[in-house]
């Protein structure tokens, strides 16, 4: 795989404070995912990296949006499965719905998502089009969920999509693994030592 003119963009998918952070939702409900918790320390050199390359570092941000009267408006199939999900969880401008410290430094443009993909409703594609992006490095929360429709999505507006596979997540091996598998029909899918050797 040759990178020397690829325009390279990163998107992050959902390393937020809820998710992760000791004080956030997640952990408030016992749902912290101990792999998950880890993705940050992996993925800063590759964000790194791809500035170092003069390329764009995005991010999706999972969002609550309140109603009329400050209550999340949660989607059904979320709060059957999260009924710890509360007020001012994942707020628009809170802590809890922020990129986690590590990375947010490193993240150039933030976009506030309501669904898994990225893409959804969110205007990421404008910017990476605005940016003269072609190549998309995908890694975040969770493997088959916002990272599989991300992927996906992203291979429909025919950006040339790598997905770390050390730089995703699951709440089982198995379901990280199968994910992993069927993303490889649309993109290139390898570890960050990997992907950062044929960055040179």
């Amino acid at each position: 795989m040759n990178l020397k003119n690829a325009k390279l963009g990163m998107v992050i998918v959902d390393l937020q404070n809820d998710f992760l952070a000791p004080d956030g939702a997640y952990a408030r409900g016992n749902t912290l995912s101990a792999e998950a918790v880890k993705l940050p320390e992996r993925m800063a050199p590759v964000a790194r990296a791809i500035k170092g390359r003069g390329g764009l570092v995005t991010a999706s941000l999972f969002t609550l949006w309140p109603d009329a009267q400050g209550e999340p408006m949660i989607s059904a199939h979320l709060k059957e499965r999260r009924p710890f999900l509360r007020q001012g969880d994942f707020a628009p401008g809170s802590r809890g719905q922020a990129n986690v410290d590590m990375l947010a430094p490193l993240v150039d443009v933030s976009v506030f998502k309501v669904a898994y993909s990225a893409f959804f409703n969110t205007q990421l594609d404008w910017v990476l089009k605005k940016s003269g992006i072609d190549t998309l490095v995908v890694c975040g929360i969770v493997t088959n969920g916002g990272v599989a429709s991300t992927v996906r999505d992203a291979h429909v507006r025919d950006y040339h999509a790598i997905v770390l596979s050390d730089g995703c997540a699951a709440f089982s091996e198995a379901a990280h693994q199968a994910a992993l598998a069927d993303m490889a029909s649309v993109g290139d899918v390898m570890d960050s030592a990997t992907f950062l050797k044929h960055l040179g």
